[in-house]
């Protein structure tokens, strides 16, 4: 084996570690974003990051329907209906329609909705600045190419979950 060969295959144990390191790391988030808002006196039952980050987008483009949704978290519509649903249910979103299209449903935020929002965006900031101050060490050239490598990653699992979809 070639140590291209071998150092691509490091990458491939680091990522995966990565992936397990993530899970843990989304689990602590969400159980810090459950502590944030009991101290805000919220119920929030989901364990899901992607209804939080639903609501934050929501938030930040309301009013909004379900394919704008899809399109800027680039998830599907499936996805996105089943999530909606249950934030419907939990009352932290609202249906709407516009007066001269009767057809296309919107989704704004109920004021409980609101208040996830804002618990959800001040722990987001604290968490990208530490995540930003961890880069501080690399120079512009190592950004770049950590960016193509990520880039890579999701494209190719963009790639094999659509594959898996339509089997």
């Amino acid at each position: 084996m070639n140590s291209s060969e071998g150092l691509k295959r490091l990458l491939y144990g680091r990522l995966l570690h990565l992936t397990h390191l993530n899970e843990q790391l989304f689990a602590s988030e969400l159980d810090a974003f459950t502590d944030l808002t009991r101290q805000y006196g919220l119920t929030f039952t989901s364990n899901s990051l992607t209804s939080i980050h639903v609501i934050d987008c929501i938030g930040n483009h309301e009013p909004i329907n379900s394919t704008s949704i899809a399109e800027k978290m680039k998830l599907s519509k499936a996805s996105i209906t089943k999530i909606s649903g249950k934030l419907l249910q939990e009352g932290c979103i609202k249906r709407s329609r516009m007066n001269d299209n009767k057809k296309e449903v919107y989704f704004s935020l109920t004021p409980k909705g609101r208040q996830l929002f804002v618990v959800h965006a001040e722990m987001h900031e604290s968490l990208e600045q530490s995540f930003i101050q961890g880069l501080n060490t690399f120079s512009e050239a190592e950004l770049q190419a950590s960016l193509k490598f990520i880039q890579t990653v999701i494209s190719h699992s963009d790639t094999m979950i659509n594959n898996d979809e339509s089997s």
